[in-house]
């Protein structure tokens, strides 16, 4: 491990300790199963967000969601918001989702963001609903490809919100491959004016 690898390493680990003071993990979700620090891409540690809150908008970490389904955690592929992110395990195709619910401060119009790591083992047609003021939209996203925000997050598209908890954005595994998972990580709401 390189000098630089590790001072990223770190400086992970004191970010996420200081998240874990705000973030436990989700308890429905199954544990991580790779030991700290085992990554395939040590050159994306720099992109992790340790802390959501440091984010801009409202973010929704999955830590927060609700869960449908076994999902498990993982840290194996950089970068993630937080303490790590959830997987389908390539399992129950069709039967599991995830949803992110803000708490939107007031009404309006919101860009939306969707947050996951990006590699060949992803699904290539994950669907994404988000519920929004003029009714449901959904987009079928291809996690191999790198998101265009920070290598971090993309972007859904913008829609209009009503305040409160009324809006929210559900990714499920319905229809996706069955040799690649389906990655849950975050989803940002940053406001924008029309």
């Amino acid at each position: 491990m390189t000098q630089r690898v590790l001072s990223l390493m770190i400086l992970i680990t004191l970010g996420a300790a200081m998240a874990s003071e705000v973030l436990k993990p989700h308890p429905k979700a199954l544990p991580n199963k790779h030991a700290p620090g085992e990554v395939d891409r040590p050159e994306m540690l720099k992109f992790i967000v340790a802390n959501p809150i440091t984010l801009p908008g409202i973010v929704v970490d999955e830590t927060s969601a609700e869960l449908v389904g076994e999902w498990e955690y993982s840290t194996h592929t950089p970068p993630y918001v937080g303490l790590g992110y959830l997987h389908d395990m390539k399992a129950g195709k069709g039967t599991k989702s995830v949803t992110f619910t803000p708490d939107l401060p007031k009404a309006g119009w919101y860009e939306v963001r969707l947050a996951h790591c990006y590699n060949a083992r992803r699904s290539t047609k994950t669907p994404v609903t988000i519920h929004h003021a003029d009714g449901d939209t959904t987009v079928r996203i291809n996690q191999q490809q790198e998101p265009e925000h920070d290598r971090l997050f993309r972007t859904l598209g913008t829609f209009r919100f009503e305040a409160g908890r009324v809006g929210w954005v559900r990714l499920s595994n319905e229809g996706t491959e069955a040799d690649k998972v389906v990655i849950a990580d975050a989803v940002q709401f940053l406001p924008v004016k029309k």
